[in-house]
Protein backbone atom coordinates (compact mmCIF):
# COMPACT_ATOMS: atom_id res chain seq x y z
CA UNK A 1 0.00 0.00 0.00
CA UNK A 2 0.78 3.50 -0.77
CA UNK A 3 1.45 6.30 2.28
CA UNK A 4 -1.52 7.71 2.98
CA UNK A 5 -0.57 10.94 4.79
CA UNK A 6 0.24 12.43 1.38
CA UNK A 7 -3.62 12.90 0.57
CA UNK A 8 -4.69 14.50 3.95
CA UNK A 9 -3.24 17.78 3.14
CA UNK A 10 -5.89 20.08 0.75
CA UNK A 11 -3.47 20.46 -1.53
CA UNK A 12 -3.09 16.77 -2.00
CA UNK A 13 -6.61 16.06 -2.92
CA UNK A 14 -6.01 18.02 -6.43
CA UNK A 15 -4.80 14.36 -8.49
CA UNK A 16 -8.20 13.06 -6.83
CA UNK A 17 -10.13 16.38 -7.74
CA UNK A 18 -8.29 16.44 -11.08
CA UNK A 19 -9.61 12.93 -11.99
CA UNK A 20 -13.59 13.85 -11.46
CA UNK A 21 -12.69 16.47 -14.33
CA UNK A 22 -10.89 13.86 -16.76
CA UNK A 23 -12.34 10.77 -16.58
CA UNK A 24 -16.16 11.55 -15.23
CA UNK A 25 -16.47 15.14 -17.15
CA UNK A 26 -18.17 16.91 -13.75
CA UNK A 27 -18.91 20.44 -13.91
CA UNK A 28 -17.28 23.02 -12.17
CA UNK A 29 -19.91 23.44 -10.08
CA UNK A 30 -19.55 20.06 -9.03
CA UNK A 31 -15.97 19.23 -8.54
CA UNK A 32 -15.73 21.98 -6.15
CA UNK A 33 -18.92 21.09 -3.85
CA UNK A 34 -17.53 17.57 -3.80
CA UNK A 35 -14.09 19.19 -2.62
CA UNK A 36 -16.11 21.21 0.31
CA UNK A 37 -17.40 18.18 1.37
CA UNK A 38 -14.09 16.31 1.53
CA UNK A 39 -12.42 18.97 3.18
CA UNK A 40 -15.70 19.61 5.74
CA UNK A 41 -15.09 15.68 6.63
CA UNK A 42 -11.22 16.35 7.19
CA UNK A 43 -12.19 18.83 9.34
CA UNK A 44 -13.79 17.10 11.82
CA UNK A 45 -11.79 14.08 11.97
CA UNK A 46 -8.83 15.98 12.90
CA UNK A 47 -10.38 17.08 16.04
CA UNK A 48 -9.96 13.31 16.88
CA UNK A 49 -6.66 13.23 15.36
CA UNK A 50 -8.40 11.28 12.43
CA UNK A 51 -6.70 11.18 9.06
CA UNK A 52 -9.50 11.94 5.88
CA UNK A 53 -7.58 8.42 4.29
CA UNK A 54 -7.72 6.27 7.59
CA UNK A 55 -11.47 6.97 8.38
CA UNK A 56 -13.40 3.88 9.10
CA UNK A 57 -17.65 3.18 8.04
CA UNK A 58 -18.09 4.46 11.60
CA UNK A 59 -16.27 7.57 11.37
CA UNK A 60 -18.87 8.11 8.15
CA UNK A 61 -21.63 7.30 9.99
CA UNK A 62 -20.51 9.33 13.46
CA UNK A 63 -20.08 12.71 10.92
CA UNK A 64 -23.46 11.41 9.14
CA UNK A 65 -25.17 11.46 12.88
CA UNK A 66 -23.90 15.01 13.50
CA UNK A 67 -25.34 16.70 10.51
CA UNK A 68 -28.64 14.97 10.83
CA UNK A 69 -29.00 16.65 14.53
CA UNK A 70 -27.99 20.31 12.28
CA UNK A 71 -31.27 19.34 10.36
CA UNK A 72 -29.17 18.79 7.00
CA UNK A 73 -31.21 18.64 4.59
CA UNK A 74 -31.37 15.15 2.46
CA UNK A 75 -30.13 16.12 -0.78
CA UNK A 76 -27.13 17.62 0.80
CA UNK A 77 -26.41 14.31 2.60
CA UNK A 78 -26.75 12.50 -0.88
CA UNK A 79 -24.03 14.75 -2.15
CA UNK A 80 -21.84 13.77 0.70
CA UNK A 81 -21.89 10.56 0.70
CA UNK A 82 -21.41 10.54 -3.19
CA UNK A 83 -18.17 12.88 -2.79
CA UNK A 84 -17.19 10.20 -0.31
CA UNK A 85 -17.85 7.32 -2.20
CA UNK A 86 -16.13 8.68 -5.43
CA UNK A 87 -13.21 9.88 -2.77
CA UNK A 88 -12.63 6.21 -1.11
CA UNK A 89 -13.31 4.48 -4.58
CA UNK A 90 -10.31 6.19 -5.99
CA UNK A 91 -7.91 5.98 -2.76
CA UNK A 92 -8.80 1.91 -3.07
CA UNK A 93 -7.58 1.90 -7.44
CA UNK A 94 -4.18 4.04 -6.47
CA UNK A 95 -3.76 1.73 -3.92
CA UNK A 96 -3.95 4.25 -0.47
CA UNK A 97 -6.03 1.72 1.21
CA UNK A 98 -7.43 -1.43 0.89
CA UNK A 99 -10.94 -1.05 1.37
CA UNK A 100 -13.77 1.32 0.66
CA UNK A 101 -15.41 2.46 4.22
CA UNK A 102 -18.60 3.33 2.08
CA UNK A 103 -19.58 0.17 0.95
CA UNK A 104 -22.20 -0.66 3.63
CA UNK A 105 -23.69 2.96 3.82
CA UNK A 106 -26.96 3.74 2.31
CA UNK A 107 -28.09 6.85 0.48
CA UNK A 108 -30.58 8.96 2.20
CA UNK A 109 -34.02 8.67 0.13
CA UNK A 110 -34.74 11.99 -1.56
CA UNK A 111 -38.04 12.94 -3.11
CA UNK A 112 -38.87 14.04 -5.97
CA UNK A 113 -40.15 17.44 -5.31
CA UNK A 114 -42.02 19.67 -7.87
CA UNK A 115 -40.40 22.85 -9.07
CA UNK A 116 -43.20 25.71 -8.38
CA UNK A 117 -43.38 26.97 -11.63
CA UNK A 118 -44.51 30.10 -13.06
CA UNK A 119 -47.28 30.93 -14.98
CA UNK A 120 -47.05 32.34 -18.17
CA UNK A 121 -48.58 35.71 -17.48
CA UNK A 122 -46.41 35.80 -14.92
CA UNK A 123 -43.23 35.02 -17.10
CA UNK A 124 -44.35 37.70 -19.26
CA UNK A 125 -44.60 40.10 -16.25
CA UNK A 126 -40.80 39.17 -15.12
CA UNK A 127 -40.01 39.54 -18.83
CA UNK A 128 -41.25 42.75 -19.23
CA UNK A 129 -39.52 44.25 -15.69
CA UNK A 130 -36.08 45.59 -17.11
CA UNK A 131 -35.43 49.03 -18.54
CA UNK A 132 -35.03 48.53 -21.88
CA UNK A 133 -33.84 52.12 -21.81
CA UNK A 134 -30.98 51.58 -20.08
CA UNK A 135 -28.16 49.34 -21.92
CA UNK A 136 -28.34 46.97 -18.76
CA UNK A 137 -32.15 47.17 -18.59
CA UNK A 138 -31.48 46.01 -22.66
CA UNK A 139 -29.16 43.47 -21.93
CA UNK A 140 -30.87 41.82 -18.98
CA UNK A 141 -33.88 41.66 -21.55
CA UNK A 142 -32.00 39.85 -23.64
CA UNK A 143 -30.91 37.42 -21.37
CA UNK A 144 -34.08 37.12 -19.79
CA UNK A 145 -35.82 36.35 -23.08
CA UNK A 146 -32.76 33.82 -24.35
CA UNK A 147 -33.12 31.62 -21.04
CA UNK A 148 -36.80 31.44 -21.35
CA UNK A 149 -36.96 30.69 -25.12
CA UNK A 150 -34.29 28.08 -24.45
CA UNK A 151 -34.42 26.36 -20.99
CA UNK A 152 -30.49 26.70 -20.67
CA UNK A 153 -29.20 26.84 -17.16
CA UNK A 154 -28.22 29.78 -15.67
CA UNK A 155 -24.63 28.78 -15.67
CA UNK A 156 -24.75 27.92 -19.11
CA UNK A 157 -26.18 31.50 -20.43
CA UNK A 158 -23.66 33.46 -18.72
CA UNK A 159 -20.89 31.82 -20.12
CA UNK A 160 -22.25 31.65 -23.59
CA UNK A 161 -19.95 32.91 -26.10
CA UNK A 162 -20.50 34.82 -29.72
CA UNK A 163 -19.41 32.08 -31.56
CA UNK A 164 -22.07 29.78 -30.22
CA UNK A 165 -24.64 31.91 -31.25
CA UNK A 166 -26.03 31.32 -34.53
CA UNK A 167 -28.60 34.51 -35.68
CA UNK A 168 -29.27 32.95 -39.10
CA UNK A 169 -29.89 29.95 -38.04
CA UNK A 170 -31.43 30.83 -34.80
CA UNK A 171 -29.62 28.65 -32.70
CA UNK A 172 -27.04 28.45 -29.77
CA UNK A 173 -24.53 25.76 -29.74
CA UNK A 174 -24.95 25.03 -25.40
CA UNK A 175 -21.94 22.85 -23.34
CA UNK A 176 -23.79 21.63 -21.02
CA UNK A 177 -22.68 18.83 -18.12
CA UNK A 178 -19.96 16.21 -18.64
CA UNK A 179 -18.96 18.90 -21.65
CA UNK A 180 -21.74 17.67 -23.23
CA UNK A 181 -23.15 20.07 -26.76
CA UNK A 182 -26.27 20.53 -27.40
CA UNK A 183 -28.43 22.65 -30.53
CA UNK A 184 -31.22 24.71 -28.91
CA UNK A 185 -33.55 26.59 -30.82
CA UNK A 186 -33.79 30.35 -30.39
CA UNK A 187 -37.50 31.46 -31.57
CA UNK A 188 -38.34 34.99 -32.95
CA UNK A 189 -39.10 36.65 -30.32
CA UNK A 190 -35.51 36.32 -28.12
CA UNK A 191 -33.64 36.69 -32.09
CA UNK A 192 -35.01 40.08 -32.24
CA UNK A 193 -33.96 40.72 -28.58
CA UNK A 194 -30.65 39.44 -29.41
CA UNK A 195 -29.59 41.29 -32.30
CA UNK A 196 -31.31 44.52 -31.28
CA UNK A 197 -28.79 43.62 -28.04
CA UNK A 198 -26.13 42.98 -30.11
CA UNK A 199 -26.66 46.17 -32.17
CA UNK A 200 -26.77 48.70 -29.89
CA UNK A 201 -25.31 47.63 -26.40
CA UNK A 202 -22.75 44.99 -26.12
CA UNK A 203 -20.07 47.05 -28.08
CA UNK A 204 -20.95 49.70 -25.13
CA UNK A 205 -20.29 47.22 -22.52
CA UNK A 206 -16.95 45.88 -23.57
CA UNK A 207 -15.31 49.39 -23.39
CA UNK A 208 -13.48 48.96 -26.10
CA UNK A 209 -12.09 45.39 -25.00
CA UNK A 210 -12.51 42.94 -27.41
CA UNK A 211 -14.18 39.43 -25.90
CA UNK A 212 -16.42 36.23 -26.97
CA UNK A 213 -18.84 36.72 -23.89
CA UNK A 214 -22.12 37.21 -25.30
CA UNK A 215 -23.13 38.92 -22.00
CA UNK A 216 -21.08 40.70 -20.21
CA UNK A 217 -20.98 42.81 -17.00
CA UNK A 218 -20.97 47.21 -17.25
CA UNK A 219 -17.08 46.32 -16.72
CA UNK A 220 -16.41 44.09 -19.80
CA UNK A 221 -16.35 40.97 -18.20
CA UNK A 222 -18.06 37.68 -17.98
CA UNK A 223 -21.08 37.56 -15.72
CA UNK A 224 -21.33 35.16 -12.79
CA UNK A 225 -24.04 32.77 -12.17
CA UNK A 226 -24.82 34.62 -8.62
CA UNK A 227 -24.83 37.61 -10.13
CA UNK A 228 -27.71 37.01 -12.47
CA UNK A 229 -29.66 35.02 -10.18
CA UNK A 230 -29.44 38.20 -7.80
CA UNK A 231 -31.22 39.97 -10.51
CA UNK A 232 -33.90 37.22 -11.50
CA UNK A 233 -34.55 37.95 -7.87
CA UNK A 234 -34.39 41.96 -8.14
CA UNK A 235 -36.93 41.93 -11.21
CA UNK A 236 -39.46 39.01 -9.80
CA UNK A 237 -39.80 41.53 -6.65
CA UNK A 238 -40.55 44.65 -9.06
CA UNK A 239 -43.29 42.42 -11.00
CA UNK A 240 -45.05 41.43 -7.81
CA UNK A 241 -44.19 37.28 -8.14
CA UNK A 242 -44.43 35.88 -4.32
CA UNK A 243 -43.02 32.40 -5.54
CA UNK A 244 -40.21 30.71 -4.21
CA UNK A 245 -37.81 31.20 -6.65
CA UNK A 246 -34.67 29.30 -7.81
CA UNK A 247 -31.94 29.92 -10.62
CA UNK A 248 -33.72 27.04 -12.61
CA UNK A 249 -37.20 29.42 -12.38
CA UNK A 250 -37.43 29.99 -16.14
CA UNK A 251 -35.51 27.14 -17.29
CA UNK A 252 -38.81 24.81 -15.15
CA UNK A 253 -41.18 27.34 -16.90
CA UNK A 254 -39.59 26.97 -20.04
CA UNK A 255 -40.01 22.70 -19.54
CA UNK A 256 -43.51 22.91 -17.87
CA UNK A 257 -45.30 25.01 -20.65
CA UNK A 258 -44.05 23.32 -23.59
CA UNK A 259 -45.56 20.75 -22.51
CA UNK A 260 -48.44 21.90 -21.77
CA UNK A 261 -48.90 22.75 -24.81
CA UNK A 262 -48.44 19.40 -25.97
CA UNK A 263 -44.57 18.89 -26.93
CA UNK A 264 -42.97 15.54 -26.51
CA UNK A 265 -41.68 14.67 -23.36
CA UNK A 266 -37.82 12.97 -25.70
CA UNK A 267 -38.38 16.01 -27.61
CA UNK A 268 -37.84 18.37 -24.49
CA UNK A 269 -35.67 15.91 -23.34
CA UNK A 270 -33.03 16.80 -25.88
CA UNK A 271 -33.41 20.63 -25.26
CA UNK A 272 -32.95 20.79 -21.18
CA UNK A 273 -29.57 18.01 -22.03
CA UNK A 274 -31.11 15.46 -19.56
CA UNK A 275 -29.12 12.38 -20.08
CA UNK A 276 -31.78 10.51 -18.25
CA UNK A 277 -35.20 10.57 -19.24
CA UNK A 278 -36.29 10.08 -15.98
CA UNK A 279 -34.92 13.61 -14.58
CA UNK A 280 -37.05 15.18 -17.45
CA UNK A 281 -40.09 13.37 -16.37
CA UNK A 282 -40.94 15.29 -13.38
CA UNK A 283 -42.28 17.90 -15.83
CA UNK A 284 -45.13 15.92 -16.61
CA UNK A 285 -46.09 16.20 -13.17
CA UNK A 286 -46.21 20.01 -13.06
CA UNK A 287 -48.32 19.54 -16.17
CA UNK A 288 -50.52 17.11 -15.17
CA UNK A 289 -51.28 19.59 -11.91
CA UNK A 290 -51.95 22.04 -14.24
CA UNK A 291 -54.27 19.93 -16.41
CA UNK A 292 -56.38 18.94 -12.72
CA UNK A 293 -56.68 22.50 -11.98
CA UNK A 294 -58.02 23.61 -15.40
CA UNK A 295 -60.29 20.58 -15.47
CA UNK A 296 -61.51 21.46 -11.89
CA UNK A 297 -61.98 25.05 -12.82
CA UNK A 298 -63.79 24.59 -16.25
CA UNK A 299 -65.72 21.04 -16.35
CA UNK A 300 -69.12 21.11 -15.75
CA UNK A 301 -68.87 17.96 -13.72
CA UNK A 302 -65.59 18.67 -12.51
Amino acid sequence: MKESNVIDSPAYLQPFLDSLWLESGLSKNTVEAYQRDLLSFAAWLSKDEITLSSATREDILRYQGVRLRESRKARSEARLLSSLRRFYRYLCREEIRESDPTTQIESPRLGRPLPEGLTEEEVEALLEQPDIKQNLGLRDRAMLEVLYATGLRVSELVSLTVEQLNMRQGLIRCVGKGNKERLVPLGEVALDWLQQYQIEVRPLLLLGHVSEDLFPTRRGKAMTRQAFWYLIKRYAQQAEIKKHLSPHTLRHAFATHLLNHGADLRVVQLLLGHSDLSTTQIYTHVARERLKSLHASHHPRA
